[in-house]
């Protein structure tokens, strides 16, 4: 299963970084999104990407405008069709994940791949819903795509080798490191991570710490690049609760109980950095905590 040509569906954060390594790494992408101005900041964002790389010695000039050349944007789902890899990164909600594969079925070529970047849905049952299961499994990159060096690899149950083998190459020819999750809700990562997430919100719901000093304390006493609470901020607090109510429903473990306090949070809109607030507030300077 030789693959050179990829689809992204979703030009949103992840599915712009996607796009982006793609790119770098010689393939030829097509990005879709319904949304064309959303298209047109996802390119210049992955030009501004692409020239911190250069600046950083990372890549060269002519690397950059041979990536950028590499991707080219529609708003049409079908013309995906005659991709060899299709990667879906839409949002991670099950039902628009669903859509997504319905409405792109008649328009696949019999050897075409699919996968979802999807950080905690079930893969047997996304591919279940295609026609194709054995030409379907998780493709899970980490946030931010072009620095992360980690990606999940998981089957569902009627997964092929073949497919499985294909995607591990994609995965090298990145340069990125694969790892191999079976198909339990959130995986691997995300079934370690975010309930770390979660616990810190529930401390700062009890009123143990103070915003900052939750941050502080595993940044400075578990030597974490990033607090918990500003690191649920920039993953994005809707994220975050979908993906602990699959954890919930999916484990039936109280532990894995969102917290309420997060619940708000969502209700709120306060989705973190990509809105300008969540448990910090971003339209000023400098983060402050918002409350």
């Amino acid at each position: 299963m030789a693959i050179e040509t990829i689809g992204v569906v979703g030009a949103g954060q992840m599915g712009n970084g996607i796009a982006h390594v793609l790119a770098v790494a010689g393939y030829d992408v097509t990005l879709m999104d319904v949304d064309a101005e959303r298209l047109e900041a996802a390119i210049a964002r992955i030009g501004a990407n692409l020239d911190r790389q250069v600046a950083r010695g990372k890549i060269e000039h002519e690397d950059r405008s041979l990536a950028l050349g590499r991707i080219r944007t529609t708003v049409s789902l079908p013309e995906l069709g005659a991709s060899d890899l299709i990667i879906e990164a839409a949002t991670e909600k099950e039902a628009v994940k669903q859509k997504i594969f319905d409405d792109l079925a008649p328009s696949l070529k019999p050897e075409t791949i699919l996968t979802t970047n999807t950080s905690s849905l079930s893969i047997t049952r996304l591919a279940g819903r295609t026609k194709r299961p054995e030409q379907f499994m998780g493709l899970h990159f980490m946030n931010p795509v072009p620095v992360m060096q980690l990606v999940e690899l998981i089957r569902g149950i009627a997964t092929s080798k073949e497919t499985f083998d294909a995607l591990q190459v994609v995965v090298q020819r990145l340069g990125k490191t694969a790892v191999v999750a079976e198909d339990f809700p959130a995986f691997i990562v995300n079934r370690i991570l975010m309930p770390m997430i979660n616990e810190a919100i529930y401390t700062l719901h009890e009123g143990v710490g103070s915003i900052v000093d939750i941050d502080q304390s595993m940044k400075l006493g578990a030597n974490h690049p990033m607090g918990p609470l500003e690191l649920a901020d920039f993953i994005g607090l809707d994220t975050c609760l979908a993906i602990m109510n699959v954890l919930h429903s999916g484990l039936a473990d109280t532990k894995y109980r969102p917290c309420p306090l997060l619940v708000k949070y969502v209700e709120a809109g306060w989705l973190g950095r990509k809105v300008g607030r969540g448990f910090y507030d971003y339209r000023g300077e400098m983060p402050v905590p918002s409350r």
